[in-house]
């Protein structure tokens, strides 16, 4: 008859504890890092939801203290903001942005192309001089970019917020899209080479199609940037060419703040970009992620 001896009992039921208390243990941080998760997340998107209640309620509700909790909806805010004039700024804001975004990509898809397929010798001194030009702050060039303005009769002028979008947005644009180019294999490049294709076709049915994801994702980003815009609408612009941003602040009155009516129009200003950014979330995450996996 054979026996155990007490150590070796002893010895094997720590053994096949310790197991189960990691598992136990790396439960109990997984359950407490999804909980921080949640935390932050929700205190992120706090102020959005509280600006998206406040939308909704009177003046003396937005305005009381402690806050109002429980009140009856309302969208006298926003008939107040459309009856304010709302659809002009809205749509100085579509042109200067739209427009900019497809002069931004007409331009950036050419230049990436050159820098990522075809480099020269000082490609890198050019990339390094588009990103200077985002060093500088806007503060410092505002003085002259309105006198030339000025000069040129052309302030006011929506086709000003044009150019400047443009000339501000274009050299994220090249510098995203050249990444894009690179991920596409050279084999592709030889293979359209061999059946004939020109330049302009290669780019245009070959290399386009293939970093369609990418595209969307600089188009999103220049939109998002042009359309939150400020500091050269506020100095560049008055009555006839102002943007959203500048109607938003139109809010702030001598007579106060009118905190329900301000978090409609900012409500209403934000909708653009999040359905653009709503539509294209699968190119948007695809074109942000090329290159990232092997």
């Amino acid at each position: 008859m054979t026996t155990t001896s007490p150590e070796i009992r002893s010895s094997g039921a720590p053994g096949g504890a310790r197991p189960a208390r990691r598992d136990r243990g790396e439960g109990v941080r997984g359950g407490l890092l999804t909980a921080l998760t949640w935390v932050i997340a929700i205190a992120f998107f706090f102020p959005v939801a509280w600006m998206a209640l406040t939308a909704f309620k009177q003046e003396a509700e937005a305005a009381s203290n402690p806050p109002t909790w429980f009140f009856t909806p309302t969208l006298d805010q926003f008939r107040a903001v459309i009856e304010g004039g709302a659809g002009v700024y809205f749509a100085n804001s579509l042109i200067a942005t739209g427009v900019s975004t497809l002069l931004v990509i007409a331009l950036a898809v050419p230049a990436s192309y050159a820098l990522a397929i075809r480099p020269v010798k000082k490609t890198q001194d050019v990339l390094f001089f588009f990103m200077s030009t985002k060093m500088l702050p806007v503060v410092a060039v505002i003085v002259p970019i309105y006198v030339i303005a000025g000069r040129l009769h052309v302030l006011d002028t929506i086709w000003t917020l044009v150019v400047l979008y443009t000339a501000m947005n274009l050299p994220i644009a090249v510098w995203m899209m050249r990444s894009f180019f690179q991920e596409i294999p050279g084999e592709v490049l030889e293979a359209a080479s061999m059946d004939g294709a020109g330049l302009m076709r290669t780019l245009r049915t070959v290399l386009i199609p293939m970093v369609a994801p990418g595209l969307a994702a600089t188009g999103l980003i220049c939109v998002i940037f042009a359309w939150n815009e400020f500091f050269f609408a506020l100095n560049l612009t008055a009555a006839r060419a102002a943007t959203v941003p500048i109607f938003i602040t139109s809010t702030m009155t001598s007579e106060g703040l009118f905190l329900a009516r301000l978090s409609a129009a900012s409500l209403l200003a934000s909708l653009p970009v999040l359905i653009a950014g709503w539509v294209a979330q699968k190119q948007l995450v695809r074109g942000l992620s090329m290159g990232a996996i092997k």
